[in-house]
């Protein structure tokens, strides 16, 4: 069968690997290779950032004010909404995540272009009331310079857009690194870069492995900032990376968001929300909703409705419109996910539904799965897993379930249900997460900010401040005395 062949896009050329090698990315629905990727060397690397380098420093992007920017921002999300069923197909295909999800993601995220295309020329500075007489004192703030982008295969709309949107709008320029695991939307998301007008060089897009391909782009003396979503291994690496150039860092490292329903909770409501938060992308959400607790009075007919739920999912095809949960990207997930799971039933867990591969389907597929795991020391109930696995956990009060929920060396996101208002007060306060949500799940908006705390990284992605992240503050000093300066000798 013959492989789709995708190259790099590189100062507004297409191009393959200098040295000509490629690697092959798997359908994981089919489990077979479909296309070929550009592994990218040093010299491919080193050539997307001096390309951004350039176009940030001179040339068309470097003289545009701050509206033509955003006019630009405009154009690329207009042609988002527009392609995002063409761009939908390409990242199903390579990353099995359900269609109807990836064409909506892919038409959403346009709404992120937009409000940074009217947020672009709204950064300011402000003027100082200084300390002393005859100074006018004022503040500039300037675009950072290169930023390099890493982003993972899942939700490579959104978490590219929630980067480029705000990078773009502050006038800095980008190059992006798609991940090894399913190259190709991004591919197929920088066809429409040229098509909005963004000029030659300020967006690139590389693909490759961490080695060279990532260690290159992260430790360039030309780049000033890196963004970073991934695991925390690799996070490591990447600020041991930056040792060589000081570039600023932000870092979306996931999570096991803590799913907590109290007794006078709407329970049609918070199930729907746990299935979604769980078992919604087939788990494999940074901000999965993978650690439920339930307060005692409720757990028993919320574990049944829950399980009714899960055993009723439609697993297939992604492409087509019945199916409800597609495969998992990678194989080595599927094999993660099994040993965790099989060890958390050597510990004491009990599965209540789930825990296998379904039969008749690919080797990436996984059942939705609820294992009853009493003891929070458990490995699995602190292990991220992306994939369709929820553990559950009852508590009797609410200091309890604080404790349990904060039980975590993550803190991405958490979710709370209680008609109580001043509870989920109380508890949206000391939960230690950089996102809660209280009676809804994994509700996302290019004005509210995105990020976590702990293992889960540091940083803010979306919201107006996250342009301003993309900027350095300059501070200007103005004498407007006529007098001359004094001399700090005396006169000889």
């Amino acid at each position: 069968m013959s492989l789709e062949t995708f190259e790099m896009l590189i100062d507004g050329a297409w191009v393959g690997a200098s040295d000509g090698r490629t690697f092959e990315s798997l359908d994981p629905a089919s489990n077979a290779p479909w296309a070929l990727i550009p592994e990218a060397t040093e010299a491919d690397v080193d050539a997307a950032v001096q390309a951004a380098h350039r176009a940030q420093t001179r040339g068309p992007w470097a003289e545009m004010t701050p509206s033509a920017r955003g006019k630009c921002l405009a154009r690329l999300g207009d042609l988002l909404a527009a392609n995002s069923e063409a761009l939908g197909r390409v990242e199903t295909r390579d990353t099995g995540k359900m269609f109807k999800e990836t064409a909506w993601q892919a038409k959403y995220i346009a709404d992120y272009f937009h409000f940074f295309a009217g947020a672009a020329d709204k950064i300011s500075g402000e003027t100082l009331p200084i300390d002393k007489p005859d100074m006018f004192v004022f503040t500039d703030r300037e675009p950072l310079g290169v930023v390099a982008a890493v982003i993972p295969w899942n939700s490579q709309m959104f978490l590219s857009a929630v980067k480029i949107a705000p990078a773009l709008a502050a006038g800095n320029t980008i190059v992006l690194k798609a991940s090894e695991e399913a190259s190709t939307p991004l591919l197929a998301f920088g066809k429409l870069v040229a098509e909005a007008g963004i000029p030659d060089g300020v967006v690139n897009i590389v693909t490759g492995h961490g080695e060279p391909c990532g260690r290159a782009l992260t430790s360039h003396p030309l780049v000033a900032r890196v963004a970073f979503t991934g695991g925390p291994k690799a996070a490591a690496q990447v600020v041991r990376n930056t040792a060589n150039n000081f570039a600023a860092v932000s870092l979306e490292l996931g999570g096991k968001s803590p799913f907590i329903v109290f007794d006078d909770a709407n329970l049609e409501s918070a199930v729907n929300g746990s299935v979604a938060g769980i078992f919604g992308a087939s788990g494999q959400s940074c901000v999965a909703g993978s650690r439920l607790f339930l307060q005692e009075g409720i757990a028993d007919r919320f574990v049944d409705a829950m399980t009714r739920t899960a055993q009723g999912i439609r697993i297939g095809d992604p492409m087509a419109e019945e199916t409800e949960m597609g495969p998992l990207c990678t194989a080595a997930q599927v094999s993660h996910i099994r040993q965790q799971v099989d060890r958390a039933l050597e510990q004491g867990a009990s599965l209540i539904t789930g825990g296998h591969q379904p039969e008749g389907l690919g080797p990436q597929f996984f059942e939705p799965t609820i294992i009853e795991a009493p003891d929070p020391s458990l490995d699995i109930v602190d292990t991220e897993l992306f994939g369709p696995v929820l553990t559950v956990q009852r508590f009797r009060d609410e200091e309890e379930a604080l404790a349990l929920a904060n039980q975590s060396e993550h803190g991405l996101a958490a979710g709370i249900f209680t008609r109580d208002s001043a509870r989920s007060l109380r508890m949206a306060k000391r939960i230690r997460a950089g996102i809660v949500w209280v009676n809804t799940y994994r509700a996302i908006s290019p004005i509210a900010a995105f990020g976590g705390e702990k293992m889960s990284g540091y940083g803010r992605e979306a919201g107006f401040q996250a342009m301003y992240d993309f900027t350095r503050p300059k501070t200007v000093w103005m004498n407007l005395s006529d007098e001359p300066l004094s001399s700090p000798f005396q006169p000889r």
